[in-house]
């Protein structure tokens, strides 16, 4: 079975405040589930279309755990906490084999 990846961008930030309660609340629930962060923070370089936004990468052994995640409570607390305060575009990508 193919690793999966969830990537998230931040198209804007309207509460920092809330922002740091999601992240205090989802990093550990993304931990729990088995996902492993590789990345976080603002790009280094972009590159065509890209925008200069906050972005994550975390790692999963499959698209099924990594579905799990983002729909466990534990993680629903954490997108409860962030409610209004940005906007994101969440994927969620089958490695290629």
């Amino acid at each position: 079975m193919p690793k999966a990846y969830w990537m998230a961008t931040y198209r804007s930030i309207s509460n920092p405040d809330a922002l740091a309660e999601y992240a205090r609340l989802a990093g550990p629930a993304i931990q729990a589930a088995g996902g492993r962060f590789l990345a976080r923070g603002l790009p280094a370089q972009v590159y065509e279309a890209a925008e200069n936004q906050r972005a994550v990468l975390i790692e999963f052994d499959s698209v099924a755990s990594a579905k799990a995640a983002h729909d466990s409570a534990q993680y629903q607390l954490a997108l409860e906490a962030l409610g209004d305060g940005a906007v994101r575009d969440i994927r969620i990508v089958e490695a290629v084999e």
